[in-house]
C-alpha cells in the first residue's frame, strides 16, 4: 500500500441552525492524499469543497470521521497545514516582508532565518522590490503572491488553497497560475486547490477530484498527465480539449441535479 501524506477517513459534516434545522454539508468523504500530489477540487456551489478544506486546516471540525496527516490526528488549526483564501487575509498594518514574516515570528524563528526564508520566497513569487509596501500598495495579484509567500515561509505539510484566484481578472489569473505551478515545482509541496474553474483545475492539478452535489463526497477522481512544463499554450492541445469534455460533463450532471432539488 501507497504512503498517505493525507488521509480523510469518513468525514461527514452536518450543520446545525439555530432552530435545530440540519443541513448535511458532507457525506462520508474518505480521501488519499500522497506526497507532493496537486489535488484540485472541483463541484457545483454550494456541495461542500471549502468545508472539507476547513476541516482539513483545522478551521471547522467533522461531525464524525478524522483527518490524518503524516500518521498524526488533525485536532485543530496548525503550522505543518498553510491557508491561502479567495479574500486578500494580509495584515493591513504590516508591510509584505513582516506579513511573511508573521507566523515565523509566533513560532520563535530567529531573526536571521526569518530573513532568508522572507527573501527566498519574495524572490520566488516575483515581489522583488515591493517588501516594504503595505497591502493598500499593492494590487490583487501582489496581495496574493504575498498571502502565498506567507504561507509557503512557514514550510507547511500541505498548503491548503480556497479559490485563490477567484477574484482576479482573467489576465492576472493566468499569469497567477503558472507562478503557482513554478514554485509548486520549485517546493515539492502536496497542494490541495478548490476551484470553481474547470481550465484551472484541470491546468494546475495532477488529480481533480469531483465533488458531488449537495450534500457533498468525492463522486469521482480524474487523473491528469501532461508531460514537460505547463504554460497557457497546453490550454488549446487535444489532450486538454478531451479531458475538459469529459470533466465538463462530470459536472453538469451534478449541476443538473442540484438544480433539480
Amino acid at each position: 500500500m501507497s504512503y498517505s501524506k493525507l488521509a480523510v477517513r469518513q468525514v461527514e459534516r452536518i450543520f446545525t441552525g439555530p432552530r435545530g434545522e440540519q443541513t448535511q454539508a458532507l457525506l462520508p468523504v474518505d480521501y488519499q492524499v500522497q506526497e507532493n500530489d496537486f489535488i484540485t477540487i472541483l463541484g457545483p456551489s454550494g456541495c461542500g469543497k471549502s468545508t472539507l478544506l476547513r476541516i482539513i486546516a483545522g478551521l471547522d471540525s467533522p461531525t464524525s470521521g478524522e483527518v490524518w496527516l503524516d500518521g498524526a490526528l488533525v485536532e485543530g488549526p496548525g503550522a505543518d497545514r498553510g491557508m491561502v483564501f479567495q479574500s486578500y487575509t494580509l495584515f493591513p498594518w504590516l508591510t509584505v516582508a513582516q506579513n511573511i514574516c508573521f507566523g515565523l515570528q509566533e513560532r520563535g524563528i530567529s531573526k536571521a532565518q526569518q530573513q532568508e526564508r522572507c527573501d527566498y520566497y519574495i524572490h520566488q513569487v516575483g515581489l522583488k522590490g515591493f517588501e516594504h509596501h503595505y497591502p493598500r500598495q499593492l494590487s490583487g495579484g501582489m496581495q496574493q503572491r504575498t498571502a502565498i509567500a506567507r504561507a509557503l515561509a512557514n514550510d507547511p505539510k500541505v498548503l491548503l488553497m480556497d479559490e485563490p484566484f477567484g477574484a482576479l481578472d482573467n489576465q492576472t489569473r493566468v499569469m497567477m497560475q503558472e507562478l503557482l505551478l513554478s514554485v509548486w515545482e520549485a517546493s515539492r509541496k502536496t497542494v490541495m486547490f478548490v476551484t470553481h474553474d474547470i481550465d484551472e483545475a484541470i491546468f494546475m492539478g495532477n488529480r481533480v477530484a469531483i465533488f458531488s452535489a449537495r450534500p457533498g463526497r468525492i463522486k469521482t477522481e480524474v487523473a491528469v498527465a501532461f508531460d514537460g512544463h505547463r504554460d497557457y499554450t497546453l490550454k488549446t492541445s487535444p489532450e486538454f480539449m478531451a479531458l475538459k469534455a469529459r470533466v465538463t460533463e462530470e459536472i453538469r450532471a451534478e449541476t443538473l441535479q442540484a438544480l433539480a432539488h
